[in-house]
């Protein structure tokens, strides 16, 4: 508790001081979430990856449009073959340390990603045809793979490079990382998980040097106190709010509503437990306490024919999203499988799918028994604290589920042990959380496969051969419109089995004040205030 209270004293004192004078000193962000690690390597939500993406670099630069720019090289050379990628490393960059980042260091961070099977978000999505990675005496790093990919930007973009001369001498599971020396253009200066984080500017940034001093992300439990904090001044900016918030935001002084595409795509999702006994990774960690019924797709059928993503969109989002299909979005573009038709709500059908499993209410509770009257079909559901949409989700699907006979137990977990008991325990019957997705589809397309179980990487525990047989084939395509189809099958097989009920891909929602700071970037194709892309180029009003 003293502790707490003396971090609160440090955010208010910094928070205060921010304040005075006409040039601002600190950008001040409000979320409802907090890193769950520093640890590039062990790090899974989306808040670690938005301060990752400020403090350190990457061989690519995601660009709002899509695109992608070199960033640590001046120029990249691939072989006739497309297995050799030779960088050029620029000279002079540095660490916040005041040491030379070289080729070296780069070569080092995509071994350690690569070697480290702990690392699954590294290991399994973007290193698993990573050959050699060899540092030159001319600071070159030579890339060699086992076999030509399509898309070695999107596999390198979010390999963030670590400094050797820290990372090489701690134990890379356990290193918390937070002093985070990195050669991104803010600093680490102040961290308290669930409390705040305090980045200062890099001004010798190499690409991008920042125009403000600083930059403080503060935690906000209470979505109502995160709208009111913009209102009256206490934040310059924040990443979400409640939907039911946008109008009186867009009528309040001095603030602007920004609503459109997700930088990363955002998809919200249902999560069924559906691991069976031979696949549960026992040696991993893994319980697989989930509901038998779940693993019988005709429920999961039912329950998907009962769910009106409609109703859920218009009265949750107000409006502000699209009915979702798989995990990959529609914000993918021509990855996305816009072919495939959805299973309509329709109760009655529902009800029938149950009656003709013979899932039925034998002793007139309202509420379906097993077939073999073992356990009614009463499912745990849990999600992330932080969520601003989820408690409200569930309350509803309580409402559409319990007219087939399916009832709910409720809960909101914080997102640390919600993701202990998700990946790979398994120790849970359903789930609503969801995925910020890649520029390229592969990494969540990785998700379903049989080999994400015991890596932590699937949430359901979903096996089909079939569709592990086309991931490995569409890794490889070279042919753009032979992956596309590929991945458009992927797509078919997953929404087939259910494995999912994806409610919604929504719209981003961000606002901003106008009278603190200006150049915010508002007119791309996506929207992420708290991207490297705005805060390097906002300065205070003059």
């Amino acid at each position: 508790m003293k502790q707490k209270l003396f971090y609160l004293f440090v955010l208010a004192a910094l928070l205060l001081s921010s304040c005075g004078g006409s040039a601002p000193a600190a950008v001040k962000v409000g979320w409802a979430g907090s890193p769950d690690s520093l640890n590039p390597g062990m790090a899974i939500l989306t808040e670690s990856y938005t301060i990752f993406e400020l403090v350190y670099d990457s061989m690519y630069e995601l660009n709002l449009d899509g695109s992608f720019t070199l960033t640590l090289a001046e120029s990249v050379e691939r072989s006739d073959d497309g297995l050799v990628y030779t960088y050029k490393i620029r000279d002079g960059i540095k660490w916040h340390d005041g040491k030379p980042l070289t080729a070296e260091d780069i070569a080092f961070s995509y071994n350690l990603y690569k070697d480290t099977p702990e690392y699954p978000y590294m290991n399994g999505y973007y290193t698993p045809y990573f050959e050699t990675i060899e540092a030159t005496a001319n600071n070159e790093v030579i890339l060699t793979l086992n076999e030509a990919i399509p898309n070695i930007e999107s596999q390198l973009v979010f390999l963030y490079v670590l400094p050797k001369h820290i990372w090489e001498g701690v134990d890379k599971l356990e290193y918390e990382n937070v002093e985070m020396v990195g050669s991104g253009p803010f600093k680490m200066a102040e961290y308290a998980q669930n409390e705040f984080i305090r980045l200062t500017a890099n001004k010798e940034h190499f690409a991008t040097p920042p125009k403000v001093n600083e930059v403080i992300f503060q935690t906000f439990e209470n979505q109502d106190a995160l709208v009111q904090a913009i209102k009256t001044g206490q934040l310059d900016m924040i990443t979400e709010m409640p939907n039911t918030a946008v109008e009186t935001l867009k009528n309040a002084e001095n603030v602007e509503v920004v609503v459109g595409s997700p930088l990363a795509p955002d998809v919200a999702d249902i999560i069924f437990n559906q691991t069976e006994d031979e696949n549960c990774p026992k040696d991993d960690g893994g319980v697989c306490t989930g509901h038998p019924a779940l693993r019988d797709r005709d429920v999961r059928l039912a329950m998907a024919h009962a769910t009106d993503k409609q109703k859920l969109i218009d009265v949750i989002l107000l409006g502000l999203g699209a009915p979702g299909l798989t995990l990959i979005p529609d914000g993918l573009g021509v990855w996305y499988n816009d072919s495939i038709k959805d299973y309509e709500y329709d109760v009655a059908k529902a009800n029938k799918i149950l009656d003709d499993a013979g899932y039925l209410d034998t002793d007139g509770d309202k509420i379906r028994e097993m077939p073999d009257g073992s356990r009614p079909l009463t499912f745990r559901m849990s999600w992330p604290s932080d969520s601003l949409t989820s408690p409200r989700m569930a309350e509803m699907l309580s409402e559409m589920w319990a007219e087939i006979g399916v009832t709910l137990e409720m809960q909101a977990v914080d997102p640390d042990a919600l993701t202990a008991l998700c990946c790979p325990a398994f120790d849970f019957d359903m789930m609503i959380w969801g995925w910020g997705s890649d520029p390229d589809p592969s990494a969540l397309l990785y998700v379903y496969t049989t080999e994400a179980i015991p890596t932590g990487s699937s949430e359901t525990g979903y096996s089909n051969p079939a569709y592990d047989d086309l991931y490995a084939k569409q890794q490889t395509a070279l042919d753009f419109n032979e992956r596309k189809d590929i991945v458009w099958e992927m797509q078919k097989i997953v929404h087939d089995d259910v494995v999912y009920i994806i409610p919604w891909y929504a719209q981003s929602t961000q606002a901003f004040r106008t009278d603190r700071f200006t150049g915010w970037i508002t007119d791309q194709a996506k929207v992420e205030l708290a991207d490297v892309t705005s805060l390097t180029v906002i300065e205070p009003v003059k």
